[in-house]
């Protein structure tokens, strides 16, 4: 069977290759290569391999090629795309930088109204008081000028009954007697007084009915006055609290408890906002007062938050013109803990919130890095510095320099590594700077 199948396959072999002679021949000698079928046929399938696999090669480079100038290609596309999108980002910080310096402007400046609208609320409180004070005084000039009249009435109908008797005879005839001189001049003069007085009496009291209605009418348009400004002054406290308190609950950051930690560091008494009080005898207060100590609550608030304000990271660590390069979140399948902010070498690097400094040098892979502990359990760090320009201990403020931007640590350019720890559990830092956006 073997040989049969042996035979069958040399007589196809024989077919396609049948056998050749290659001679050489020299000047003394002729010889011959004889080439079986099995030679010819493995070297056709070697030369037709080198001839497939130079076609495959070529065939794969010329794929590489367009794939690479279309990679290319479609990397420049992506890098003009990125490159747009930075400059909108960057227009986009600046419009709302300046919408931040416009509405920091207007929060100054509608304090600096509050404080003189509680100014002259307090002053036009005074004159109500002068205003009261004067009416009871007026009110008073009137009954005892009431009680003079009717004293001088009473005189004066004595001194008519004393010349009706006198002027009767003992007789009782009616035939009137001489009276002595002296007596009569005295009672002529006695009621020439007393008219006089009446008169006198209802002038003043005449003039004192008209200051009362007059002070009347000055009261009303004071309280008018006064109910404008509470007005004004509550629209006030509405439009900067608000703000405020929809920050710090995008942020995550519960207000009651942020103003309760605030209200134990400060809890000091006295001063501008100490609630009101105009009653000395143990009477409730006006409902002017209660509205004015509701204003001053709510005044007390504000305060209260611009002060969590300073002592939460709301601001941006880099003021000047820079790229965002890197978000919270996964980044080449490890976890990214922060966002990255790049600038020229040397770019200040400012705190973000009050606080103090935990740790200022090498650290591993941050490189110079900064760490700073600010209140409600919040810790933030700037890594990858060139240059720390403060100690460990020291005590900084929002806005302060803390040191220059870098490439020091595992960094591939320079670029600020910047993140916030609540409780040491790294949050997302934009969410803290989007809050603010339309505050601050």
């Amino acid at each position: 069977m073997r040989t049969r199948l042996a035979i069958r396959l040399h007589a196809i072999l024989e077919r396609y290759f049948p056998e050749r002679r290659v001679f050489l021949r020299s000047d003394t000698d002729t010889r011959f290569i004889r080439l079986r079928p099995g030679a010819q046929l493995t070297a056709f399938l070697g030369a037709s391999g080198i001839v497939a696999w130079t076609i495959i090669a070529t065939a794969i480079l010329l794929m590489d090629s367009i794939g690479a100038s279309n990679f290319r290609d479609q990397a420049r596309r992506d890098q003009r795309t990125y490159e747009m999108r930075l400059n909108e980002m960057s227009q986009e910080r600046d419009q709302r930088a300046a919408e931040a310096a416009a509405a920091h402007a207007r929060f100054d400046a509608a304090l600096q109204r509050i404080s003189q609208m509680q100014s002259e609320l307090l002053a036009s409180e005074t004159r109500r008081r002068e205003l009261e004070t004067g009416i009871e005084v007026i009110q008073t000039t009137l009954r005892r000028t009431m009680d003079e009249r009717e004293a001088a009435q009473k005189r004066a109908e004595k001194l008519e009954l004393a010349l009706k008797e006198n002027g009767a005879g003992p007789g009782g005839d009616g035939t009137q007697d001489e009276t002595p001189a002296g007596e009569l001049d005295f009672l002529t003069v006695a009621l020439a007084e007393t008219a006089e007085e009446r008169d006198r009496i209802r002038r003043n009291a005449q003039a004192a009915l008209q200051e009362a209605d007059d002070m009347a009418h000055r009261l009303r348009l004071l309280q008018d006055q006064n109910d404008q400004i509470f007005r004004q002054l509550e629209e006030a406290m509405t439009i900067s609290v608000e703000p405020l308190d929809k920050m710090f609950r995008s942020a995550g950051m519960d207000p009651e408890y942020l103003l309760d930690s605030v209200q134990r560091g400060y809890s000091g008494q006295g001063g501008p906002l100490t609630p009101l009080s105009f009653s000395t005898r143990g009477e409730m207060p006006s409902p002017d007062a209660m509205r004015a100590n509701r204003i001053l609550d709510q005044m007390d608030r504000l305060n209260m938050y611009r002060i969590a304000a300073q002592k939460a990271p709301f601001a941006i660590p880099v003021k000047q013109a820079y790229r965002f390069t890197s978000g919270f979140g996964m980044r080449w399948g490890r976890m990214h803990n922060g966002s990255d902010f790049a600038a020229p070498h040397g770019t200040p690097i400012h705190a973000t919130a009050d606080g103090v400094v935990t740790h200022a040098g090498w650290l591993s892979g941050y490189g110079r890095v900064v760490k700073i502990k600010h209140e409600f359990g919040i810790e933030t760090r700037y890594a990858h510095m060139s240059k720390i320009r403060v100690k460990k201990g020291q005590r900084v403020s929002r806005g302060q320099r803390i040191g220059d931007m870098g490439n020091t640590g595992r960094s591939t350019g320079t670029h600020l590594h910047y993140e916030v720890r609540v409780d040491g559990k790294p949050v997302n830092p934009m969410i803290y700077i989007k809050a603010a956006r339309d505050v601050f």
